[in-house]
């Protein structure tokens, strides 16, 4: 196990009708506020009327910016921060998924920046105040509800690109499960695929005695792959939603990477995906993930047999470890196609003609990737591999 410092100070209030706590929670923060969202769900199913009375019973001002899309724009996030500015807000609140989230950390560490946010993004300016951000949780998949990361989208270039700081970590997020029940069927499972890859970037390590971390991620696995079919099978299923929330964001709040090396190179050659062609970014990493897997099992193969034995249930064949670790992956392969997601490029309706483009930008600064360094040829062969 390797050094390490944890410290996660955002606030969790978990549960039925905690929507309507927002305003008190707001009020410790700020009191001129920039309420932040997608599209029409929220005032569609009435989350966005309960949060407006609760902040305007605790006396908190606010403007709107709604409009956030999957894969969030630089162009929104541009005019939040001017919105911001004009109106001297002191506090941001997102209402939604991890993209309306990432949209409000963008605008709060734009906010005090003179030059252009995207400096951020390229790592040309760092990070050294944002305004403080909370979040009522609509979508569990990203797990930036209590991470220190966000992720937006430049259209000119079509390049999706990250920042990272315990500045933009929320001060609190208020998750109630109900508020799961009315989302698509395809929404919950590139949900399950996203909060399933934030662990899996942290499981598949080089990192040696670092059991308690294994068996965490394990569990936070099996709970995914237990709960979800349930969530499918009834959209009201308060418990299977609640451990699919619960579990969305212990995959991402730096728990299970403690003391561990991570990898996240399926993240950036997902990036490139959903970057060009704006596809579902829990959806692309089922593909990319599979791809990523089949390239570089053989690196450890007793770890892609633990992954199979202790995560899938397989009985493992200790004369043939290699059969084991194939399991493992065949049996992801399964569940993700079970619950209605792709499982290669072709089903996402991506087209060969541009893999070369997104290799050579998903490593334009260098290798990817910890388990296994992945150079541009080797990121190519991962787009060939996964387009059927």
């Amino acid at each position: 196990m390797e050094n390490f410092t944890f410290q996660n100070t955002t606030k969790i209030i978990f549960g039925k009708d905690t929507e309507k706590e927002v305003g008190e929670h707001t009020a410790e923060h700020g009191y001129k506020v920039l309420l932040h969202y997608g599209g029409g769900s929220i005032k569609k199913y009435g989350t966005y009327d309960k949060v407006v009375k609760s902040l305007e019973k605790a006396g908190v001002d606010y403007v709107e910016l709604g409009g956030v899309e999957a894969n969030p724009k630089l162009s929104l996030v541009k005019e939040g921060i001017e919105l911001a500015r004009e109106e001297k807000v002191d506090f941001i609140l997102a209402v939604g998924g991890g993209s309306v989230i990432d949209s409000a950390k963008a605008i709060a560490v734009g906010y005090f920046y003179d030059g252009d946010v995207w400096d951020f993004f390229t790592r040309e300016a760092e990070i050294n105040e944002a305004l403080p951000i909370g979040v009522v949780l609509t979508i569990p998949a990203a797990g930036s509800e209590s991470s220190g990361a966000a992720v937006v989208t430049k259209m000119e270039g079509m390049y999706k690109r990250d920042i990272g700081s315990d500045l933009i970590r929320p001060q609190f997020a208020i998750m109630n499960p109900e508020l799961t029940f009315t989302l698509p069927d395809y929404q919950t499972a590139c949900g399950a695929a996203d909060i399933m890859a934030h662990i899996m970037e942290r499981y598949f390590t080089n990192t040696e005695n670092v059991e308690l971390t294994d068996r965490l991620s394990e569990s936070a696995l099996k709970t995914i792959i237990k709960n979800v079919p349930q969530a499918l099978e009834n959209n009201e299923d308060y418990a299977a939603r609640a451990e699919i929330m619960w579990t969305g964001t212990i995959a991402h709040n730096n728990l299970l990477g403690t003391g561990r090396e991570e990898d996240w190179s399926s993240h950036g050659i997902e990036h490139e995906l959903s970057g060009i062609y704006d596809v579902a970014h829990g959806a692309g990493l089922a593909v990319v993930f599979l791809a990523w897997m089949n390239y570089v099992y053989q690196h450890d193969l007793e770890r892609f047999a633990q992954f199979a034995v202790r995560v899938w249930d397989v009985e493992p064949d200790f004369k043939d470890l290699e059969w084991t670790a194939r399991q493992g992956i065949k049996k992801t392969k399964e569940f993700f196609s079970s619950i209605g997601l792709p499982v290669t490029l072709e089903e996402l309706e991506i087209p060969a003609d541009r893999l070369e483009e997104m290799a050579e930008k998903a490593t334009e600064n260098g290798p990817i990737g910890n388990f296994v360094k992945l150079g541009k040829e080797d990121v190519l062969k991962i787009y060939k591999s996964a387009l059927k």
